[in-house]
């Protein structure tokens, strides 16, 4: 019987015996969530994810193998299984993300080019990655990303603009190389400790998919601990391609704003966010920043500059994990904005 107190042996009258410490109720290793988000792009989202939350010994991080699910008014629907581990004392990390679904947008104005557009994205892909660390912090790995990655125009005009933006989407497969430095001291909740992530993948026909091309990432996050529970945080994010097709370009991806709604050859982002404990399983949010596309003709002036701000509160699920049920506001420009419920901070 869940949380009852059995003493091994049973006191008699001339038995003296300590005070008996109540037995710590277990905490289920289960984790069950409701998400939801509303985006004037993508419209209102409802779903859940469901996830087994473990730790493989004491200096490993937290492992977590679970399933998510959204569906949006806009009849659009995904589904996604996560596994993400770290085992032998966090000598290991393995992740793989397998996603499938049906995506429909509405774009007021898409690309830039003034013009509405009503698409469909149909997306399969699958993600899996390895590290081994090396020393202290440092990581090494390799990564494989498989995509069958379709968009079609919902009308015959939307089909001709998507046409002639070169927007047809691609099947590809891709390889590469992963190395990272992790000092933070939670992986989901972290206070302090700063992390580098640089890796590409190189996307061959000879793998599978339409097209040669590579992307370069370059990744750096740093957050520091201040006052009684509060944290500073700040993220600088980089993506470069090179030889991609338009579908492939780099995207913002920034809070407040569609993914895939702004693409160009390259994309550099630059965030800041106070993490402030208000009690002990509350936080809140502020932040702020902003991303720039440039390269193919593009430079980093106002057409070109996608700013970002917004606030939260979050409730932690799973102290000990540092899991947390995160809900949002980030407002860009043009009209651009977003509430999000979601497991964990941004990023």
């Amino acid at each position: 019987m869940n949380g009852a107190v059995f003493a091994e042996d049973t006191p008699t009258a001339t038995t003296t015996s300590e005070p008996e410490t109540p037995t710590p109720a277990k905490r289920s290793p289960w984790l069950f969530l409701p998400t939801f988000s509303s985006n004037p792009k993508l419209g209102n989202a409802v779903g859940g994810m469901a996830a087994y939350v473990t730790k493989f010994d004491l200096k490993s991080q937290v492992s977590i193998f679970g399933l998510s699910a959204q569906y949006t008014d806009t009849e659009s629907a995904t589904a996604a299984l996560i596994a993400r581990t770290s085992f032998s004392e966090d000598q290991h990390r393995i992740s793989m993300v397998l996603v499938g679904g049906q995506i429909k947008n509405d774009y007021d104005d898409f690309l830039g080019t003034g013009m509405p557009l009503k698409s469909e994205d149909n997306i399969r892909a699958l993600l899996g990655r390895y590290l081994y660390r090396i020393k202290g912090d440092w990581f090494i790995g390799a990564q494989l990303l498989i995509t069958n990655y379709h968009v079609y125009g919902q009308t015959a005009l939307d089909d001709d603009v998507l046409n002639t933006l070169g927007l047809t989407g691609f099947e590809s497969g891709g390889v590469g190389l992963v190395a990272l430095h992790d000092s933070r001291d939670v992986q989901d909740k972290p206070s302090k400790g700063w992390l580098l992530n640089f890796n590409n993948v190189a996307y061959r026909e000879a793998i599978s998919g339409d097209n040669n091309f590579d992307v370069y990432r370059l990744d750096y996050r740093h957050f520091w601990s201040h006052g009684d529970g509060n944290v500073i945080a700040v993220r600088q994010s980089n993506q470069w391609t090179v030889d991609a097709p338009p579908s492939a370009n780099a995207p913002v991806q920034l809070r407040g704003y569609t993914i895939g709604e702004y693409l160009g050859q390259n994309m550099s982002s630059l965030e800041v966010e106070e993490r402030y404990k208000i009690a002990a399983r509350w936080t809140a949010t502020i932040f702020a920043g902003g991303a720039c596309l440039y390269g193919d003709g593009k430079t980093c002036e106002s057409d070109n500059l996608y700013p970002t701000y917004g606030a939260g509160i979050q409730y932690v699920l799973k102290p000990q994990q540092g899991i947390v049920a995160n809900l949002e506001y980030a407002e860009g420009k043009d009209g651009n904005n977003a509430v999000i419920f979601k497991m964990g901070y941004a990023w």
